[in-house]
């Protein structure tokens, strides 16, 4: 666990983050150099690779996968990766992993508030609380829910060998220092860190707050958009990766490696973010959730919200992911005879909500920044009474919602809370109670 950050640091680090150049375009073949002439030309791996560098590829997928879906990366570095002694376990801290086991299933409706202030010099590794998921890490299965609190910038490095990491920052800006480069991801952004990919975590601001989805299965990609045609939704081109920049450092750094729901670590003699050329496509991604391009309806009814879809995780059952990630962005309402906010449903996906900022339209209290809801398959849920009640009687004129930014992490499996989640002092015990009062209507 790191000190606290001095606000020198932290100043310097935004500066730093506000002026990065990125790559542009997501799952595209991308290719960097931070010293000219350190990427070799025609071919990966040369008998000697330029500037004495080390040539090493990072898989994020079976080498055999279908071209569509291979990620993979060549990296051109300081010293390789196998340069390092044994890793030790250590202490998983709230962090927790499928398969779920702590509790059984919960049919319940679930909500949490934000999560308490953490401990002075709290990094964001250190920062992270499990609040549940489904399926196995270890048969590269399923989803975990993860919220950090973190008030310290880390001098360690984090990979996760068990999934890809897609962080939503609530509070405060984050500078991601990758193996490729570096990210600048603050609230209403979401960064993808790919499975394997060495990094560490800066605050720019004296605390920051967000949720992660921990993906153990396939890669996230963007949905298909069928007979929406060719564009909408997330486009491709606002994803943005890292040019390369490298550490050349010496001396003693703590690496964490997350493996099989443990963590390890081990102290090696250099930074292992010594990558000073790359290229291929299993890199990590900025997107600005305000970007996405909302498609809806214009005459009547309410989509269904797999409209808006940012990113998916397909299973082996077309249409079925294993985690899809859904924004609810800024957009206009004018559906004729509609009732507007989302409908009342029960679902066979599980859902996890969470709010970025403002205020989201089928809530009208208890849903607050940094906290979230759990409604696993076919838990009823919908507006609360305040809010179908506002809706029925509401002049149905043209109306913007850009008073709130909410997010959603839908999977195929019910979500299994942790046991600490589960007998959290801020999980509200009494969210049942939004339903309450919702009057009998029918005149036959």
């Amino acid at each position: 666990m790191s000190g606290d950050q001095p606000k020198d640091d932290r100043d310097n680090a935004r500066k730093l983050a506000e002026g990065l150049a990125h790559l542009s375009g997501f799952g595209n073949e991308h290719s960097s150099e931070a010293v000219p002439g350190a990427l070799p030309h025609g071919r990966n791996s040369p008998q000697r690779a330029p500037l004495g560098l080390y040539a090493e590829q990072l898989s994020g997928t079976a080498f055999t996968e279908p071209r569509a879906h291979n990620r993979r990366s060549w990296l051109y570095r300081v010293r390789p990766s196998a340069a390092h002694p044994s890793f030790a376990r250590t202490d998983n801290g709230a962090i927790r992993t499928a398969p779920f086991t702590e509790t059984v299933p919960d049919p319940n409706r679930l909500r949490w508030n934000p999560l308490p202030e953490p401990a002075p010099g709290t990094d964001w590794l250190a920062g992270l609380w499990t609040l549940g998921g489904n399926g196995d890490a270890t048969q590269r299965t399923g989803m975990a829910v993860h919220l950090y609190h973190a008030n310290a910038s880390m001098d360690r490095v984090f990979s996760d060998a068990d999934g890809e990491l897609l962080i939503v920052p609530e509070h405060g800006g984050l500078l991601l220092r990758t193996e490729l480069g570096l990210l600048h991801a603050e609230p209403g952004h979401v960064a993808l860190i790919p499975r394997g990919v060495r990094f560490r975590v800066e605050l720019l601001d004296d605390s920051a707050r967000g949720y992660v989805c921990e993906n153990y299965g396939a890669v996230f990609q963007l949905p298909d958009l069928g007979p929406i045609g060719a564009n909408g939704l997330a486009n491709a081109r606002d994803f943005k990766a890292p040019v390369a920049a490298y550490e050349d450092v010496e001396g003693p750094v703590e690496v964490v490696n997350k493996f099989c729901g443990n963590l390890w670590a081990a102290t090696y003699d250099h930074s292992p973010l010594d990558v000073v050329a790359w290229h291929g496509n299993h890199v990590p991604y900025v997107y600005d959730l305000r970007r996405f391009n909302v498609i809806g309806s214009l005459s009547y009814d309410h989509p269904d919200p797999s409209i808006f879809t940012v990113l998916t995780s397909p299973s082996d059952t077309p249409g079925l992911a294993g985690v899809d990630f859904v924004v609810f962005a800024p957009r206009w309402l004018v559906g004729e005879d509609t009732f507007r906010p989302p409908y009342f449903h029960r679902n066979v996906m599980s859902e996890y909500m969470g709010l970025i900022e403002g205020a989201y339209d089928a809530k009208a209290e208890g849903f607050v920044p940094g906290g979230g809801s759990l409604h696993n398959m076919m838990s009823a849920h919908g507006p609360d009474r305040e809010t179908f009640e506002r809706a029925s009687a509401a002049e149905l004129k043209p109306q913007k919602i850009d008073d709130g930014l909410a997010f959603m992490f839908e999977t195929r499996w019910p979500v299994t809370a942790t046991e600490q989640a589960a007998s959290a002092d801020h999980l509200q015990r009494r969210y049942d109670d939004v339903w309450q009062g919702l009057e009998r209507h029918f005149r036959p």
